[in-house]
């Protein structure tokens, strides 16, 4: 017999339909202003055109495509690095297990820019690294990792992970068979979570990307430097530093109030 639903799960159900309403509608009008013809006048009115889509196409699909390609390659080391940890700390319950996992979620909590900054002075002074994509996936993949951890260490701590490898034991499998096997497919819908998070944090992530972008192509690391001493020295000296460039004096005006033009 089928257990009677009241009035909550009802009230439950309406909320999370506005919930969800409010977070996709204003999806759903972005997608429409990207496919109308003149978004002022209305779709009706304009009609539906994919001139706006084939341009931003023209202007960014390398930059596109450079995205997916680092959200993907991010997925990769998250999995292979991400799986194993969970399984690690799945299989070793205790306080020191605890701790490591608090740790591993430590770069969540920090703003991605600091994050950049933070590898720019780590490895800025290592040219070849610095000048390579993979100082960028470095970042990508410290960002993100966490997602993947939780969401696996919390299926496998569900499905009770050491009893299932107890069995498979039991029948002779061995380690990487009871990995296979029992690990993986049991693991598999937090895997899945895990990846979606993954690949939907790497593609919005924005302002880590462009102070690692930045360094691949210029060489920040001094220059990061002296904006720390400065700030340092301000804050002792309680002086106003300004940022290390050419200083222009604001231009006057003329008897007529005309601001002359400066010449470059």
């Amino acid at each position: 017999m089928r257990p009677r639903r009241g009035a909550g799960f009802a009230a439950g159900v309406a909320f999370t339909g506005l919930v969800a309403v409010f977070l996709i509608f204003p999806v759903f009008l972005s997608v429409l202003a990207g496919v109308t013809a003149n978004y002022q006048r209305g779709v009706f009115a304009s009609g539906v055109t994919l001139a706006w889509v084939e341009r931003v196409l023209d202007l960014y699909a390398h930059t596109i495509g450079l995205s997916l390609g680092l959200a993907l390659a991010t997925l990769a080391c998250t999995l292979v690095l991400g799986v194993p940890v969970a399984y690690a700390l799945a299989r070793n319950p205790g306080r020191l297990a605890r701790l490591a996992e608090e740790a591993l979620v430590m770069p969540v909590a920090i703003p991605g820019i600091a994050t950049g900054l933070a590898l720019i002075l780590a490895w800025g002074a290592v040219g070849g690294f610095r000048t390579h994509w993979t100082f960028i996936l470095v970042g990508h993949v410290l960002f993100t990792l966490p997602f993947m951890v939780r969401a696996t260490l919390a299926v496998m701590l569900a499905v009770n992970l050491p009893t299932l490898e107890e069995a498979a034991r039991s029948l002779g499998a061995g380690f990487l068979a009871r990995f296979r096997t029992v690990v993986l497919p049991n693991a598999a819908p937090g895997i899945l979570a895990g990846s979606l998070m993954v690949v939907t944090l790497s593609l919005g992530e924005f302002n880590m990307t462009s102070d690692a972008a930045h360094a691949v192509h210029h060489d920040p690391a001094g220059r990061a430097c002296r904006l720390l001493r400065l700030d340092a020295a301000r804050d002792r000296l309680g002086l106003h530093a300004r940022l290390p460039g050419p200083a222009r004096s604001p231009p006057r005006r003329s008897a007529m109030g005309i601001r002359p033009r400066l010449r470059p």
